[in-house]
């Protein structure tokens, strides 16, 4: 059995921190997130940190927004491999579904994941609820 995959989180300012913090002390789960912030790192020295992150193995890279410059290094690191894939627009609910399927191959965690992403979305107004659950207090 090959080894689980690694979950990078790069956020800007503590956002990668606090995603790691809550998705350990809900799932009770240590060890499979790793949180980098780009607080105070230039292009190259973000690049090096996600790099180093990511050598030993395969690994997913979740982060914070789809431009920026976590997005760019990160995609920068991964290039054409085919053992880091990069994620963005990071959320509670994929992470937490990340660390309890880690073992999965990385082509179908990816495509879990952007499922889970999608289904985690959800709106409530004076309307009702829309793409979610009902609201119970309404019913």
């Amino acid at each position: 059995m090959s080894e689980p995959v690694m979950g990078v989180v790069v956020g800007h300012a503590d956002l990668a921190e606090a995603f790691v913090r809550a998705v350990e002390r809900i799932s009770g789960v240590t060890g499979g997130l790793v949180a980098i912030s780009n607080e105070g790192l230039g292009p190259a020295d973000l690049c090096a940190a996600v790099g180093r992150a990511t050598a030993s193995g395969t690994a997913i890279v979740f982060v914070d927004l789809a431009s920026g410059s976590c997005a760019a290094a990160s995609r920068r690191v991964a290039g054409d491999s085919e053992r880091v894939a990069v994620l963005a627009g990071v959320s509670l609910p994929v992470l937490l579904d990340f660390v309890f399927h880690r073992e999965m191959p990385l082509a179908d965690l990816v495509e879990r994941l952007i499922e889970c992403g999608r289904a985690a979305i959800s709106a409530h107004h004076s309307a009702g609820a829309v793409g979610g659950p009902p609201d119970e207090s309404r019913v």
